[in-house]
């Protein structure tokens, strides 16, 4: 298959300021009014750092009766704010009608949301409105699960319809139970995607990878440290005020901040194998911390359970059939039985902890098993 996301990507037509400093997007989660557009654009575009501004005219709302977005007529209201501050202007396109709107508007930057990159019809609607209108740049959000393939297939699609200028935003995975991040970052996929499409830009969404206003500064420089090529942040006037993901959005101020404090590190100071690898390790302690969280969140419940029906909390027959079926699966996947035996022995320790009541007890796990 003749890839054109391998052969025919461009760069993306808007830089920072020199070679190495970072692209930001920036704007609000939504379009929220006329004067909020404006005033947030301004204000953006007063820290000298913005390359594109962002603002969301229909949002996939998880559920219905919430706000989702202002539709077609904020569409003047970017194009408004594109002629005053001379910035390009991008948001969110989720069908064929959002696309000609958008590109009969004059909208310069298009990006493909998580929920719609999961749906390979819907992406290839998509596909197919663009074509023929080649001097639209598109970035595409990974999708909610962590399918790298399909991933590059959405992008695919967007290339196959003769986009050139295109580039992949690492927004987070969906992730169920208690997790440290609203959406777990999963780096290795965007280490990978760069390994294949090393041509490829590739930007970072803290604001919905963290989904809290104080991850946004460490996840962007983490991000950085790892060779992305940029930031997709949500920013508004009045974050507190705004009618989606308040807590996520930084006033203009505050991203200022934010990308003053970035450390722009020099490249050549380990191999660039070394420090993938490195990256790998750091994902996996993170998913591990994850898989641990809920595994004793999980023995809470037991606990619970078991107190309420006047069982014994810790059976030892229990643990000796999980530890047998741990032993070997271990030989299977090449892991020693000591090893084996001493992580689950730690983690028995501290689940039985967890069983007898003592602990934190996991806010979004409510239900009794």
């Amino acid at each position: 298959m003749n890839d054109k996301l391998l052969t025919s990507i461009t760069p993306l037509p808007f830089a920072g300021k020199t070679k190495r400093a970072p692209l930001i997007v920036a704007g609000p989660c939504s379009a929220e009014s006329r004067q909020q557009v404006l005033r947030t654009a301004r204000e953006l575009k007063a820290t000298g750092s913005v390359a594109v501004f962002r603002a969301g005219l229909w949002k996939p709302r998880t559920r219905p009766g919430t706000f989702e977005g202002v539709g077609h007529k904020g569409l003047e209201w970017l194009m408004l704010a594109k002629q005053e501050t001379g910035m390009p202007v991008a948001t969110e396109v989720a069908t064929r009608e959002h696309v000609a709107a958008a590109l009969d508007a004059g909208i310069d930057v298009l990006w493909v949301g998580a929920r719609t990159c999961t749906n390979p019809f819907a992406v290839q609607e998509i596909a197919h409105a663009i074509e023929g209108r080649k001097s639209v740049a598109v970035l595409v959000k990974n999708p909610v699960t962590p399918d790298l393939d399909l991933w590059i297939g959405a992008m695919q699609r967007i290339a196959n319809a003769g986009v050139t200028m295109i580039g992949a935003v690492l927004r987070g995975f969906g992730y169920y139970g208690n997790s440290y991040y609203r959406n777990v970052p999963e780096w290795q996929l965007a280490i990978e995607l760069h390994r294949r499409y090393p041509g490829l830009p590739i930007l970072c969404d803290p604001s919905h990878m963290g989904g809290r206003r104080s991850l946004i500064a460490p996840l962007s420089q983490q991000a950085l440290d790892m060779g992305l090529d940029g930031l997709f942040i949500e920013s508004h006037c009045s974050p507190d005020e705004a009618l989606s993901d308040s807590e996520q959005q930084v006033t203009p101020a505050m991203l200022s901040d934010i990308v003053g404090s970035l450390i722009i590190r020099e490249k050549g100071l380990t191999s660039e194998s070394l420090e993938m690898l490195r990256l790998e390790i750091d994902a996996c302690d993170n998913e591990l911390l994850n898989i641990l969280s809920k595994r004793l969140n999980v023995c809470r419940l037991i606990g619970t359970y078991k107190r309420e029906k006047g069982m014994q909390v810790v059976q030892t027959s229990r643990y000796d059939t999980i530890l047998n079926k741990c032993l070997d699966q271990a030989d299977a996947l090449g892991l020693s039985a000591e090893f084996v035996k001493a992580v689950m022995s730690a983690i028995h320790q501290e689940s039985a902890v967890a069983l007898h009541g003592q602990g934190t007890p996991c806010p979004y796990l409510t239900l009794k098993i």
